[in-house]
């Protein structure tokens, strides 16, 4: 008797793996065909551009790392740029000569490094852009720090500013040597000067990652305070996998499944394209920044870290915010640290509408905890305005302070977003209006209205707000919090 529910149970449990099995292998084989029916790869997905730097290219130096991105250049004006058509159709080609996407048009190509020297500097600030944007994405900020007699430098990532298929293979290995390059670079030039880091998003995330090994490590330039901008302290757990789309593809000869999204590239300064593996180092480089904080607060090292701000909007479809209380602050000993969080719009029409609304996750959070930070929530007055108010909570306290400010939400605006942050309301490409005749596309300003389906701009990217409104708080912030 017993051999017969033996041998039935076996069969059934066979029967149920195959079956799981089976139905694995269906959704992968539908899942690889999906991914692999998307457009066709373009030359910008599958150049190989060899003078990018690495950890191993030999360069000891700021001045080889621009003169490696020189000759970069060279090579992708070779390989890419030299043998694309141009003319009418190709408007909105960024590797098109000529086209209103051509970052040529502008008086600086901002995809590469730069340096904005001040003659008796303040201060040092090294500007780290995120994954598959370009130092442009931090210009305006730049600027204004020139302007308070910093010397600034914005460091283009390898990998970046280039073509898409830089990412393809860059790692956040090369990108953390870049950052110790141009650190060292500001070291030398601004002397006893303090120096600062500044990150958005993955730049975020690098910021960390060197100023944890500096605590380890007091050979390297000393950063007085960091800022973060959206910083990528989490990513989705599924980005864990991702890579093995990745390898899939390549044990399957499919190249397009070494590609999240495969879009037209009209962004002068950001790839639209985005390739799995620049997911997958930004989740190498969170597990990296765990470690090193598990590992720092075992020794009590952690109170040498020097203080962060971080700005961050409540919805972010991009990085975890919950990861950034959870991840980083949270795991702070009290210090001079801030998290400046935006709110969505709280008007009482809007809120009906919420898809999920982020109080559900921070309030249970924050309930009852003892902060070690200043939390600062920028959030309507009321339901019935769209004027804001700073509630802020200070370390030791359980006080909420409002201070009202001279700000409000646009009438068509319900949140902020995660590459809103770092652009002002006029950003010559990614801003809602212009501040004067633009030499090329502004993309901020993209508004068109159809048919869903027609257009190769996705309307989710139409829809995503790009620039801040509430730009010049943060950066007055940034400024204070810098001693400029």
């Amino acid at each position: 008797m017993w051999n017969i529910v033996r041998r039935t149970s076996v069969g059934v449990l066979r029967a149920v793996a195959y079956s799981l099995l089976g139905g694995a292998a269906v959704a992968i084989t539908i899942g690889v065909i999906a991914l692999n029916k998307r457009p066709d790869l373009d030359v910008w997905h599958k150049a190989k551009l060899d003078e990018e730097f690495t950890v191993d290219s030999g360069v000891a130096s700021f001045r080889e790392y621009l003169e490696l991105e020189d000759r970069l250049w060279q090579q992708l004006d070779e390989l890419v740029i030299s043998g694309q058509p141009t003319g009418p159709d190709q408007q909105t080609n960024r590797y098109s000569r000529g086209s209103l996407s051509d970052p040529e048009r502008w008086p600086r190509n901002w995809n590469r490094s730069f340096e904005l020297p001040a003659a008796e500097p303040r201060a040092g600030v090294l500007l780290l852009h995120g994954m598959s944007d370009s130092p442009y994405s931090l210009r305006a900020l730049a600027e204004r720090l020139q302007r308070e007699a910093a010397h600034v430098v914005g460091l283009r990532l390898p990998g970046h500013g280039t073509a898409p298929s830089g990412l393809v293979t860059a790692s956040y290995e090369d990108m953390a040597a870049a950052t110790r390059l141009g650190l060292d670079h500001l070291k030398d030039t601004v002397g006893n000067a303090p120096l600062y880091l500044v990150g958005y998003s993955n730049g975020g995330a690098l910021a960390v990652h060197y100023a944890l090994d500096s605590v380890q490590d007091d050979s390297l330039p000393q950063v007085q305070a960091i800022i973060l901008v959206s910083p990528a302290i989490g990513v989705t757990p599924l980005a864990a996998f991702a890579i093995w789309q990745s390898r899939l593809g390549n044990l399957l000869g499919l190249d397009k499944l070494a590609w999240n999204s495969i879009g037209p590239e009209y962004d002068p300064f950001k790839y639209v394209s985005f390739a799995v593996n620049a997911g997958d180092q930004t989740y190498r480089l969170t597990e990296r920044i765990q470690e090193q904080l598990t590992s720092l607060a075992g020794s009590n090292d952690l109170g040498n870290l020097p203080p962060i701000l971080a700005f961050q909007s409540a919805v972010d479809a991009t990085v975890s915010p919950r990861a950034l209380l959870e991840g980083l602050f949270f795991r702070l000993p009290a210090g001079n640290h801030e998290l400046h969080l935006f709110d969505l719009n709280r008007r009482s029409e809007v809120e009906p509408l919420l898809n999920y609304d982020p109080r559900t996750t921070f309030s249970p959070l924050l309930e009852g905890r003892d902060l070690g930070f200043t939390l600062s929530v920028v959030t309507n007055r009321n339901e019935r305005s769209n004027a804001l108010q700073l509630r802020q909570i200070r370390p030791g306290s359980d006080r909420i302070s409002e201070t009202p400010l001279d700000l409000e939400w646009g009438p068509d605006l319900f949140s902020l977003s995660h590459v809103a942050l770092p652009f002002r309301p006029d950003d010559p490409v990614y801003g809602g209006r212009a501040p004067h005749a633009l030499p090329g596309l502004q993309i901020g300003s993209l508004a068109a209205r159809g048919e869903r389906g027609v257009l190769r701009i996705s309307g989710t990217d139409m829809l995503r707000l790009r620039w801040n409104p509430f730009y010049d708080h943060m950066e007055q912030r940034m400024l204070a919090f810098m001693g400029l």
